[in-house]
């Protein structure tokens, strides 16, 4: 399994990057999870968009979804160019049943994912667990077979995401805040919160995403160090994690 960060801003994206969006590859199965603003012209530094197999979304919070219509666009354009009548598959949540309407498109088919349920996408299997967040939203346990991958989406810290990510290779987390500060009526987390999780959970490889536009954001690491003492990675634009990373 391959992991890349498109995007980790939380938010809005800074300059010539973007917010949460996420590459899984195996086998040649493409699966993008969120698809926040500025990501579509982030996409094809990886990957070709039209080539994606499928997406899955956290919540509908623009910078995880913002570029959902511009990828819309994108399979729509690119089929007229190619002569081609490829559907892409976009799943999401119906706790919002106006937003996940707004993922079909004459090009992309909207597919509601049930979160107590398995759900099985090529070489992948997802688990899911609600988030405390202002608005539904759904981390995910992401694996092939061999390798854990554990996505917090957005939230305030919570007991549950300790067994949630029990032993995961990699772990992303929301980490929006520095040591100290409260994020709980935002609904994000801080450094010292995640390096919490990543040691209970005893995690592999902590890395930190969703992240502040203030602060010196290096700083986080070593405030989740304080409490982790595993290996903990920034994320940043192009980061690839493929198991050993």
């Amino acid at each position: 399994m391959k992991v890349t960060v498109v995007g980790f801003w939380g938010a809005y994206p800074a300059g010539s990057e973007a917010t949460s969006c996420y590459l899984f590859e195996k086998d040649n199965f493409r699966l993008l999870i969120d698809c926040g603003s500025g990501a579509l012209a982030q996409l094809p530094k990886y990957v070709d968009p039209y080539d994606l197999d499928a997406v899955v979304l956290s919540h509908y919070h623009p910078d995880h979804v913002a570029d959902i219509g511009v990828l819309q666009h994108l399979i729509k354009v690119q089929n007229l160019i190619r002569e081609q009548d490829h559907s892409l598959k976009i799943y999401g949540h119906t706790d919002d049943q106006v937003a996940f309407a707004g993922l079909a498109s004459s090009d992309t088919e909207a597919i509601a994912y049930q979160p107590n349920q398995l759900l099985a996408l090529g070489p992948f299997k997802i688990e899911f667990l609600k988030t405390i967040h202002p608005v539904p939203c759904y981390a995910m346990r992401v694996t092939d077979g061999d390798k854990v991958v554990v996505y917090t989406a957005d939230s305030s810290y919570q007991d549950a995401f300790i067994p949630f990510s029990r032993n995961a290779d990699l772990l992303i987390t929301d980490c929006n805040f520095y040591q100290g500060q409260d994020g709980t009526a935002a609904g994000h987390m801080n450094s010292e919160e995640v390096g919490m999780i990543a040691k209970k959970a005893n995690v592999k490889t902590l890395l930190l995403s969703h992240q502040p536009h203030f602060g010196e954001r290096k700083q986080l690491m070593v405030e989740a160090g304080e409490i982790f003492s595993g290996k903990i990675n920034l994320a940043y634009t192009g980061y690839q994690w493929t198991g050993f990373s």
